[in-house]
């Protein structure tokens, strides 16, 4: 085999494993992990100009051509509609660049849940599945203060 064709098989096999790796991490929410209670990330209803969820918060931050920013839109306000306490927050993320810095927002979509508090309980880059923002909603609600 010439070295043409090894350059070629080498980029289609990375070019694979770079997409299969994207679609298993897009949309999946994580756990804040590793601060301390006095350390964790909180949002304030006044730096969202809404108020917090009773119960829980799902704050997207989107841009103005993102698609992905608009199944999310969609998805997190079906979950508002359906579970009681929970409020969905979009901001746009250029608009809101010093809260986008301070918590290392890198790409749009991106959610956060927060509980009743503003604390970021999980956070996830792309567009989420239904399931997992409920059950990430369920974290949050179970990390109420007490």
């Amino acid at each position: 085999m010439s070295l043409g064709l090894w350059v070629l098989v080498a980029a289609v096999v990375a070019g694979v494993v770079l997409s299969v790796l994207k679609t298993w991490i897009d949309g999946r929410f994580r756990n804040k992990g590793g601060k301390s209670e006095d350390d964790v990330e909180r949002v304030t209803s006044a730096e969202l100009g809404a108020e917090l969820g009773e119960r829980a918060t799902l704050l997207q931050f989107s841009s103005a051509f993102c698609a992905p920013c608009r199944a999310t839109r969609r998805t997190l306000a079906e979950v508002e509609g359906m579970v009681d306490g929970v409020r969905h927050v979009e901001l746009d993320a250029e608009s809101h660049l010093e809260l986008v810095r301070r918590l290392d927002i890198l790409r749009t979509p991106t959610t956060l849940v927060l509980d009743s508090t503003g604390a970021v309980v999980k956070r996830a880059s792309g567009a989420p599945r239904k399931p997992d923002v409920i059950a990430a909603l369920a974290v949050a609600m179970e990390h109420q203060p007490s």
